[in-house]
């Protein structure tokens, strides 16, 4: 009898010492919880044995290590928004002081010898700077609305090539003026996809738009399979970072001397996702190739 009651009494100190080390631990890892810095990679740690402890801070740090992500991912894209609105702010500010001294030197000018000449040139190229920066604002507004997750598109099969030949031939008088033809070679010319005629129209509009701003040689479209690959020559294929190029205000030219806003091919993927198709860019030594690839027409 008493060997038993020994027993009981040790089996029930047992319990009550494991009780108090779980206890323990559990208010270590609370406290650890509380005190920790926001901000800090101290990960917890357990000195109780037992493999529900490693489990439940295994679990615990975890999840601090996906917020610290979240945090990290979160100061890039602060960052990146913060760089995007110099380049919005440098884009507008450039043509529209432009304009602005323009009208001054008009105004200056009237009065004196020939003024009235130099006075007309002064306010054409006013109004010049004044329709950059309205072609802006019509990207900025494009892009956003290209970015909106609400947007609505109308899906329907649509043959590719006769939409891509209506843009090219919208851009004849600016191919024309370069002395280039553009060269198209379709595989498939009854190719089909399910899209949005308009937004399928603007990427196509700024994968040629791109391509006569940019481009050193005449524009080749070429179509094999599902995917359609827009590709010209480069002036400088080292200053160009294609894994950079459909990214809102992104443009080569680090001084932003050249024409547009960068937001032409941001435009274009962000509605070729919207659509199910998917564009990516590479470089074949000098020639930038960018292709569009569809998806499968299903309706």
């Amino acid at each position: 009898m008493t060997v038993v009651l020994v027993g009981l009494a040790c089996g029930v100190a047992g319990v009550a010492l494991a009780a108090l080390v779980y206890e323990w631990q559990l208010r270590r890892l609370a406290r650890s919880l509380r005190e920790r810095d926001a901000h800090s990679n101290t990960r917890l740690t357990v000195e109780a044995p037992g493999r529900g402890f490693a489990e439940l801070a295994a679990a615990v740090n975890g999840q601090l290590d996906a917020a610290q992500e979240e945090r990290v991912e979160a100061l890039r894209r602060q960052r990146e928004f913060q760089r995007d609105l110099a380049s919005l702010s440098h884009d507008v500010r450039t043509p529209l002081m432009g304009a602005k001294g323009y009208v001054r030197l008009a105004q200056d000018g009237r009065e004196r010898p020939g003024g009235e000449e130099a006075a007309a040139r002064h306010l054409a190229a006013a109004e010049a700077r004044l329709d950059d920066m309205g072609a802006l604002l019509d990207q900025l507004f494009a892009y956003a609305q290209a970015s909106d997750p609400d947007l609505a598109l109308d899906l329907r099969p649509v043959r590719v090539l006769p939409l891509l030949a209506d843009v090219l031939v919208g851009h004849y008088p600016a191919f024309d003026e370069r002395g280039w033809e553009p060269q198209v070679d379709f595989e498939d010319e009854t190719l089909a996809t399910d899209a949005d005629p308009e937004a399928l129209a603007r990427i196509f509009e700024n994968l040629v738009g791109n391509a006569l701003r940019h481009g050193a040689s005449t524009l080749a479209v070429r179509q094999r399979g599902r995917v359609v690959t827009f590709a010209n020559e480069v002036a400088d294929p080292s200053a160009l970072d294609v894994t950079r190029l459909f990214e809102r205000f992104y443009r080569a030219d680090a001084s932003r001397s050249a024409s547009g806003a960068g937001l032409g091919l941001a435009v274009s993927a962000s509605l070729a996702e919207a659509m199910g198709m998917r564009l990516s860019a590479r470089l074949e030594g000098s020639m930038l190739c960018i292709d569009l690839e569809f998806s499968e027409c299903f309706t």
